[in-house]
């Protein structure tokens, strides 16, 4: 069944993607559920909003596109903020971070960001140590920052796309699974 999105679904569900990257950094969503969710699901679907937001460009941000895209927490023009979906939440900041750790859930939008933001933004937002924290192409606002916080889930996110290292790792631990089954948490292996 392909996901409708609207706008008023996403200002309420949207969120700032990083609530589909923390958490789930060593957790495996896939295959995670319990009597709330299914939390693969749920992570796309979130991503798919974020994604469709920035295209749709209701707020008609210089900048946003199908391969510029990604609100997050993060810097922005007026200090620190949790960007995400909705008129409310949309300052015209785009993170990084945001369409990098991404990518397990939506690999080819992912991926045509990471190729946007490194071949056709260069230098106005990669520097020495990567992708910089946000930018904002509507006010011409490329801050040469990066925050520590942002840089680690693009790491981790883009190794469990490419070979699922952390979450092969973390998932097998006997006391990962025991918090997991005490919690009431359903992984595939149990099913």
């Amino acid at each position: 069944m392909p996901l409708i999105l609207k706008h008023n679904y996403a200002e309420e569900y949207g969120g700032p993607l990083f609530w589909s990257h923390y958490s789930y950094l060593g957790l495996n969503p896939g295959g995670l559920s319990d009597k709330y969710a299914d939390y693969w699901k749920l992570s796309v679907n979130q991503t798919l909003i974020n994604y469709k937001w920035c295209v749709e460009n209701p707020m008609k941000y210089k900048g946003y596109s199908e391969n510029c895209w990604g609100l997050t927490a993060s810097y922005s023009v007026n200090g620190y903020a949790a960007h995400a979906p909705g008129m409310n939440n949309d300052l015209g900041v785009i993170s990084p971070t945001a369409a990098i750790s991404s990518i397990p859930y939506t690999p080819e939008q992912s991926l045509n960001a990471i190729k946007h933001f490194y071949y056709d933004l260069g230098d106005k937002i990669w520097g020495k140590y990567g992708f910089y924290d946000a930018f904002c192409e509507q006010n011409n606002w490329y801050p040469e920052r990066y925050l520590a916080i942002d840089q680690g889930p693009a790491v981790v996110m883009i190794e469990n796309y490419r070979t699922g290292l952390l979450w092969n790792l973390f998932m097998p631990c006997p006391e990962i699974n025991e918090g997991l089954n005490k919690l009431g948490f359903f992984t595939s292996q149990d099913n």
